[in-house]
């Protein structure tokens, strides 16, 4: 081990001892530093312990030299102040976990333990229950439905009057025109409204998607308490075949146009 010879220094009467040598506990460049102030009028004969490290850092506890090292050493049983390797802090450590009662602070429910015969240790065996009133039941029989978090009425029109751009001088402003049969419930709701709740049924849904099946007057009426805000914000739709048809052409018509349009760019 190699020791730095003792260094006294003598400033306003206080005299402090400083001695410097390698740590065989941590990497190679490691050193310690032991800093004796003897005749300190404060904390005379205090011992102060300094890590430095090969790049010259001063380290002046244990949670900076954790901090400093990082996962490359394991510390968990090296002594700050002696500068070895203690393995009594580990199994300190592990005392104290083990001394946790992680039941602490929970409700105890009987629901919840399983029935065990109280006999001797050595006959333990599973129990039957069995029930002479079946109408009885018990916490765990009762089976709530899915917990959804309940959304929000006409959350839709938050996004109103919000649209995509390039560049604020070029906004983009399409009017919408929406099929017949699709009418608009709620107050003051746009087609644009209509076209979103729409695309989150479309999306999020995985039932059928029927709009607003409630009574036409109960809705102008009093909407915010028959709005149904798992269906898009539209009155029932009845889908006939005309509008099958209808549809059906439209899509012909555009599959022609790009048709078109592949011929041109190609040619």
């Amino acid at each position: 081990i190699l020791v730095i010879p003792e260094i006294v220094i003598e400033n306003m009467n206080v005299q402090i001892q400083r001695r410097r040598y390698d740590c065989s506990a941590l990497p190679k460049g490691w050193k310690r530093e032991e800093v004796l102030r003897k005749n300190c009028l404060i904390t005379p004969g205090k011992l102060d312990i300094f890590y430095y490290s090969p790049c010259g850092k001063r380290i002046r506890n244990k949670p900076q030299l954790v901090r400093f090292l990082g996962e490359s050493v394991d510390l968990n049983s090296f002594d700050y102040r002696t500068g070895k390797i203690n393995p009594m802090l580990v199994r300190k450590k592990k005392c104290k976990g083990a001394l946790y009662d992680y039941s602490r602070g929970l409700r105890s429910d009987s629901s919840l333990v399983p029935p065990i015969r109280q006999t001797a240790s050595i006959f333990k065996q599973p129990v039957t229950v069995v029930r002479t009133q079946p109408s009885s039941i018990v916490k765990s029989d009762i089976k709530h439905g899915i917990q959804d978090k309940p959304k929000q009425v006409f959350w839709e029109k938050r996004l109103q009057g919000i649209g995509a751009t390039c560049s604020p001088r070029f906004p983009v402003s399409e009017d919408l025109q929406l099929p017949v049969p699709l009418r608009p419930v709620g107050p003051q709701v746009t087609s644009q409204t209509v076209l979103q709740s729409l695309a989150t049924a479309l999306h999020v849904l995985a039932g059928p998607i029927t709009g607003q099946t409630a009574a036409r007057q109960e809705l102008h009426k009093n909407p915010a308490v028959y709005i149904n805000p798992n269906q898009p914000l539209v009155e029932q739709v009845h889908i006939r075949e005309s509008d099958i048809c209808t549809q059906e052409a439209t899509v012909d018509q555009i599959r022609s146009r790009l048709q078109r349009a592949i011929n041109l760019v190609a040619s």
